[in-house]
């Protein structure tokens, strides 16, 4: 699978939920060198991946995904006010 479709099966749900005000967590669990900080950071530093200049689906990992979301949700619906911590 991709990260993108690991995101897109696992993850976004989560995000969409703390969107509207839920708690929600996103744990990386599994044997060592099973992939768990590329999927969840992408290719590159948490840094790179944010800053590419490129699609986040290409290179960023989950928490880039996340983020976007998170920030997409809130661009569309000015009449609401969002903190995040």
């Amino acid at each position: 699978s991709t990260t993108k479709e690991v995101y897109e099966d696992v993850a976004k749900g989560i995000v969409q939920s703390v969107s509207n005000g839920l708690n929600g967590t996103i744990f990386a669990y599994g044997q060592t060198s099973s992939g768990k900080t590329y999927t969840m950071q992408g290719s590159g530093s948490l840094l790179e991946g944010a800053t590419s200049g490129q699609d986040v689906t290409e290179n960023g990992g989950i928490v880039h995904m996340a983020a976007q979301d998170i920030f997409n949700h809130i661009e569309k619906d000015p009449e609401r006010d969002f903190l995040v911590r």
